[in-house]
């Protein structure tokens, strides 16, 4: 569990890496005028932006950082295949590989990271285990809920964030709580919930071995210990 504890670290370091090139990258061509965003990295605005004129250092800059995101790609290539394997060989993995929008790299990292589900004696543990949990400030009687607390692995929240941005995509109850959190609070305090809610979910997956189409049904009957959770 540890090495691949390190794996999942050093490809997550290397994507940082990464996403600091690409940004980089993108603010050579915004200061010249192309605004392709995501599109910038597409075979055809990749054409473009190597015709752009970066005369001096500019240009020196834009050969280095490619010639270094192309070294990255080579590096991280492998990394993905690996954890892809060893998550598909990770029976508790495989089986939140199950639940929409978690892919191999968070169905492994959370098992990594929580490992045994029975330690934990509820969802809301887990949740504050991971830094999800919104601060609480109460006076004269008024309860007020701050900004998680930040706690944790910060990777986990992250992976666990980006999740349930497709989770809610896929997934019609996950979806139906966010919808209904985005008319009332920010956009991030939702996804942040969104988050916390696939966290539990994934706990109780672990906890009683669970698939997703079984814990769905059994939310829904209100048989399972999550029902209801926030």
């Amino acid at each position: 569990m540890r090495d691949l504890r390190q794996l999942l670290i050093h490809r997550h370091r290397l994507v940082q890496i990464r996403t600091r090139v690409k940004n980089g990258l993108q603010h050579l061509a915004m200061n010249r005028g192309m605004q392709k965003k995501s599109k910038l990295w597409s075979a055809a605005g990749q054409r473009a932006f190597l015709e752009l004129p970066l005369p001096g250092w500019a240009g020196c800059r834009r050969q280095d950082l490619l010639a270094l995101l192309a070294k990255l790609d080579e590096q991280i290539r492998p990394l993905d295949a690996a954890v892809e394997k060893a998550a598909f060989a990770h029976e508790q993995a495989r089986l939140l590989m199950t639940q929409p929008g978690v892919g191999a790299i968070t169905a492994l990292a959370f098992v990594v990271t929580i490992g045994a589900a029975d330690r934990f004696g509820r969802g809301k543990q887990v949740s504050s285990y991971l830094g999800l949990i919104p601060r609480e400030h109460s006076s004269s009687g008024q309860q007020r809920l701050g900004a998680i607390s930040k706690q944790g692995n910060s990777f986990m929240r992250l992976l666990l964030v980006e999740a349930a941005q497709t989770a809610v995509r896929l997934d019609e109850g996950l979806r139906k709580k966010y919808q209904q959190r985005c008319h009332s609070k920010a956009k991030g305090v939702a996804k942040v919930a969104a988050a916390r809610k696939l966290a539990v979910r994934l706990y109780w997956m672990l906890r009683t071995n669970t698939p997703y189409p079984e814990i769905v049904h059994n939310e829904s009957s209100s048989r399972c210990p999550m029902a209801g959770a926030s």
